[in-house]
């Protein structure tokens, strides 16, 4: 089969360049298509050599640094990609590529990372945290995502196959697009975070600091536990706010950012790792899993998805300070092996994304009477 791999942009290796890595480890041979390509040599490596092809976008003034500010073109971009050639096309979507032009002959599977969340349900959060909640260049910003919102919801019925990579995401599919869709979960790379058996450290969050992933009221939740110690592992503009709400509470450490192996120690000691964002996923619950910690979590998003309530963690139902005190509490009712916790990591580990990526895939294939892949 001639496959092709459509994705958004390329300037960092992050959460979705890993799921374009994997669908790489599948498909070799496949081309890439990306709407622009910035990528830092250092972090090329995925691409075994690869040169993607690029749209106009990439060729537009001060693109490499500005391609954000382009988002209003890129369903344009992402159309003029000719894929008349090819059998299969694989888009990577989190904005765009779902919106590649595909003909009758060819099988278009699209994995959602999430719809255009500042489109969508997210749209007055992100209008209000950009300072674009007023004013003409708000009144501009809204008309844009507008426009957006129209496009995405159209384009949603180009792919023949949709897959989401969690039950939230697939909500939301349903939501956004009226559009059916069969869960795949990312790959997370579980062979970086080591198992270890004794989990009698602290209680452990490491996150980004953005607002969001509301650390600050897993901190407020500790001041008022004294004899439990937390460590908060990451930096980002919520600092200050996360330090107001530790106050003078000697059980809180606040680490900032740590190195690699200082993390994994951390997740390989800690008596829980907890979580309270609401997040699309949420690859850092599963790599602690991986170290055998066990997980307390906002019951909203992904982490329905990972956490196995009462053999692998527990789960909160609001995000307040008082529910996550709740939750520890009744942690510490429970006996949860590490052993579960690494056995449930495994669920996501890179050849089980690979594996029902490829099953999803064929059985595509096989409903429409095409050659497996």
């Amino acid at each position: 089969m001639k496959i092709a791999i459509v994705h958004e942009w390329m300037d960092t290796y992050a959460g979705s360049e890993r799921v374009v890595e994997q669908i790489l480890e599948l498909f070799p041979q496949a081309d890439l298509f990306v709407t622009c390509d910035f990528l830092p040599l250092e972090e090329r490596g995925f691409l075994r050599g690869k040169v993607p092809t690029t749209s106009f976008i990439q060729r537009l003034p001060r693109a490499q640094r500005w391609f954000r500010y382009y988002l209003g073109l890129m369903p344009l971009a992402v159309e003029q990609f000719d894929l008349s050639a090819y059998d299969l096309v694989i888009s990577s979507n989190h904005a765009v590529a779902k919106g590649a032009l595909t003909g009758p002959a060819t099988l278009h599977v699209s994995y959602v990372h999430s719809p255009m969340r500042y489109a969508w349900d997210l749209q007055h959060q992100y209008l209000r945290q950009s300072g674009l909640d007023r004013g003409l260049k708000g009144a501009l910003t809204r008309w844009l995502l507008g426009r957006l919102r129209a496009w995405d919801h159209a384009s949603a019925a180009r792919p023949d196959v949709i897959l989401a990579n969690s039950a939230w995401i697939a909500e939301r599919i349903r939501k956004a697009w009226r559009r059916e869709s069969t869960v795949v979960h990312p790959p997370v790379d579980i062979d970086r975070f080591a198992f270890s058996a004794d989990h009698t450290g602290p209680y452990v969050i490491a996150s980004r600091l953005v607002p969001y992933k509301r650390v600050e009221l897993v901190a407020e939740a500790f001041r008022a536990m004294p004899d439990r110690e937390l460590v908060v592992v990451g930096d980002g503009p919520e600092m200050p706010k996360l330090r107001a709400a530790a106050g003078d509470a000697r059980n809180i450490s606040i680490r900032g950012r740590v190195k690699q192996a200082e993390l994994v120690a951390l997740l390989q000691s800690a008596r829980a790792f907890v979580f309270a964002a609401e997040e699309d996923f949420g690859i850092g619950m599963v790599e602690a899993q991986a170290c055998g910690a066990p997980l307390i979590a906002y019951r909203r998003g992904g982490a329905a998805d990972i956490v196995r309530e009462g053999e692998t963690g527990v789960l909160f139902p609001e995000q307040t300070a008082e529910s996550i005190a709740d939750a520890v509490r009744c942690f510490e009712a429970l006996s949860i092996s590490p052993a579960a916790c690494r056995a449930n990591a495994e669920r996501f580990s890179h050849a089980a994304f690979r594996a029902n990526l490829l099953r999803e895939i064929r059985a595509a294939c096989a409903a429409r009477g095409m050659p497996q892949p």
